[in-house]
């Protein structure tokens, strides 16, 4: 999990109190670009090949770039997100039904999601990605200002302890679910995906041609399951 201490800066403002606007301090969410970028000896000199440049909040950074390269990113469909685009990559479907999270489990995600959320606390403008086991224990936990680089700080950070493909394990953010998220998660085999917004069309139709469970609007009184359903237990 990012560093508060890290990921949030100081800003004066004005808030309005009683009428009258009282200057005050106050703390944001930070915002920086990283340029990812592979290195590449040419001819006996190592050379240096911008990739992508990424706007994002510091910490994990090396997990970002792992996590964008395995995943293609969003830069992969930019301009084309079709599922066709998708189908080109050879991607194969999440086949496996023996993985499966009963109601009571996934109400919770959100909510343990929330309280793992220390930059979230200082500044109430930042996302989560977390992944949790079957029984709903929380294994890897990020936050950033972009909902898609939290993903991929979740997915950079389980190549590098070795814990991918992601069968057996669930992926849940804090927002709503596009394309590129289920994209990501396609790639790294996440075969449930549990969001607290919703979902667009588009995620909907990848996350049933390619077989995920993916719901949405979850909170402790309950959740829509758009796909995957039985991997629901009641």
């Amino acid at each position: 999990m990012i560093s508060p201490s890290k990921g949030f800066s100081g800003v004066s403002v004005h808030r309005l109190m009683d009428g009258d606007l009282v200057k005050r301090r106050d703390v944001v969410a930070v915002e920086e670009p990283l340029e990812i970028r592979l290195e590449q000896a040419v001819d006996g000199v190592l050379k240096h090949f911008p990739i992508s440049i990424t706007m994002r909040t510091p910490g994990e950074d090396f997990e970002l770039a792992i996590g964008f390269l395995y995943t293609n990113s969003s830069c992969g469909v930019c301009g084309k997100a079709s599922l066709e685009a998708i189908d080109m990559k050879g991607y194969k479907a999440i086949s496996d039904k023996n993985f499966q999270v009963s109601s009571s489990v996934i109400k919770k995600l959100p909510s343990v999601l929330r309280k793992k959320q220390g930059l979230f606390d200082r500044t109430g403008g930042i996302h989560a990605a977390g992944l949790f086991s079957g029984t709903g224990d929380s294994i890897l936990i990020q936050e950033d200002v972009g909902r898609h680089n939290a993903v991929d700080k979740v997915i950079g950070q389980a190549f590098l302890k070795s814990m991918l493909p992601l069968e057996n394990y669930i992926l849940t953010v804090s927002g709503r679910t596009s394309f590129e998220i289920l994209q990501k998660a396609l790639v790294a085999r996440v075969s449930v995906v549990v969001a607290v917004g919703a979902p667009s069309s588009l995620a909907v139709d990848l996350a049933e041609k390619f077989g995920m469970t993916l719901l949405g609007f979850t909170s402790r009184d309950g959740f829509n399951v758009y796909t995957g359903a039985e991997r629901v237990k009641g």
